[in-house]
Order: structure tokens, then sequence, then C-alpha cells
């Protein structure tokens, strides 16, 4: 019984001798684009396992129809904080898969502001109301080769329209998604 009880021990010391404590990147840097943008990101560690993105861009959008003329394209400057919780970088590590560059299933709270700065657009006189949105999201990201990533998300939450700087009557509230498929470089 001591032998068996001893083994026991002894393997259990081993297991736990070889977990490992995966860890998301110190810093990276890289440039993304997707259907309706392009953007420039950065990630910082705040543990292990968060990191927090910092990314500015250009948001699009495209209008068009029966009341218009021709279709319509504009591009619109997007500033994001985005804390990241990478939950399944050991488990990826276990399974002898890549990690290096943030890769892995995370969750996050985006946080993007549209500023009224300016617009680049195929149309004269489109102007932009300024916005804030707060979205819960689930994603992924994963290599493709050294150097190009894609990544994935979606989720649900809040915008807030800052519509009374427009010349409308009250601001406005409304429910917000984040879906995006994205390409991208990371340096």
């Amino acid at each position: 019984m001591k032998k068996i009880t001893l083994t026991l021990i002894f393997c259990g010391l081993t297991i736990i001798a070889k977990s490992q404590n995966a860890s998301v990147e110190k810093s990276t840097y890289g440039i993304q684009t997707g259907f309706l943008g392009i953007w420039v990101n950065n990630e910082i560690k705040l543990s292990n396992q968060i990191a927090l993105r910092s990314e500015i861009g250009f948001d699009s959008g495209i209008w068009g129809g029966d009341f218009y003329e021709r279709t319509g394209f504009l591009l619109t400057p997007v500033i994001t904080l985005e804390p990241r919780l990478y939950y399944n970088l050991n488990k990826r590590v276990s399974k002898s898969r890549r990690i290096d560059g943030n890769n892995g299933n995370f969750i996050s709270l985006k946080t993007s502001y549209h500023p009224d700065w300016f617009v680049i657009s195929n149309k004269d006189n489109v102007s932009v109301i300024s916005d804030i949105s707060i979205i819960p999201t689930w994603g992924i990201r994963r290599n493709i080769g050294k150097h190009f990533t894609y990544e994935t998300g979606i989720g649900i939450g809040y915008r807030y329209v800052f519509a009374k700087q427009a010349g409308f009557l009250e601001n406005e509230s409304e429910v917000a998604v984040n879906l995006h498929l994205r390409i991208g470089y990371k340096f």
C-alpha cells in the first residue's frame, strides 16, 4: 500500500512540475483590414492572460438605394481600447499549438469612439455624428505563417450617439453589434 501511495504522489508531483503558465506577449504591433475598414493596433501585456489592445483606424460605410443617384462610400476615424482575456493559452500549449502573437480565443470589452473630425467620402458634405460603443465580444485569433494573422469576433452591446451636437433634440442610445472578420500583418 505504501508503494502505491508513494508512486501516486510521485506521479502527481511530476504532473504539477510539468504544468506551464502560458502568457500573452509583452507587446505586439500590427495592421489589419476587413470588409469595412483598416486599423493599426498594439497589444500590451497586463497579466499572463490579459492584454490591452489599443487601435486607431478607419471604419467605413456604404449606402445606396432608390433614393440616391449613386452608391455612397465613406471612411471615418475610430479610436478603440479593448481589454482582452485570452482564456485558452494553457490548453493550446498543452496541445502543442502556437500562442505567439497572442494566438488564442478571447473575450473582451471593445470600447470604440467615432469622433466627428473628418470624413473621406465620394460624396460632398457628408458628416458623421460622434458616438461611443461598449460591446462585450468573443473572438479568436490565429496565425497564417510567421507574420500574417486572421481574427474574427462577435458581440452585442450598447452605443450612445451624441446627436445633440448635430442639431437633434436629444442624444440617442441603441443596441450595437460587433461582427468582424479581419486579416492582418504583425510586425
